[in-house]
C-alpha cells in the first residue's frame, strides 16, 4: 500500500478557522494569487508552505490534503 497526497482541504481549514485567503495571505507572507492555487488545486503546496500553513491554522501537515491509499 501507498499514500498518496489527494485533494487539498485549505478552503474547508479556512473556513473552519474563520479566515479569509487574504488574511492567510498576510500571516504567511505567500500570495494571494498563490494561496488561491493551492485552495482550488492547482498546483500542489511544498513542504515549507504546507509547514507554514500548517502553523499558522493550528494543524498538522497531513490535514492539509486528503490522504489516499493505492495499492
Amino acid at each position: 500500500m501507498k499514500l498518496s497526497r489527494g485533494r487539498c482541504r485549505l478552503r474547508y481549514l479556512l473556513a473552519k478557522a474563520k479566515m479569509t485567503q487574504a488574511e492567510l495571505s498576510r500571516r504567511t507572507g505567500y500570495s494571494p494569487q498563490q494561496i488561491s492555487n493551492w485552495v482550488n488545486d492547482r498546483e500542489p503546496m511544498s513542504y515549507d508552505a504546507a509547514a507554514t500553513i500548517a502553523h499558522v491554522l493550528a494543524c498538522q501537515m497531513e490535514d492539509l490534503y486528503e490522504l489516499m491509499l493505492s495499492p
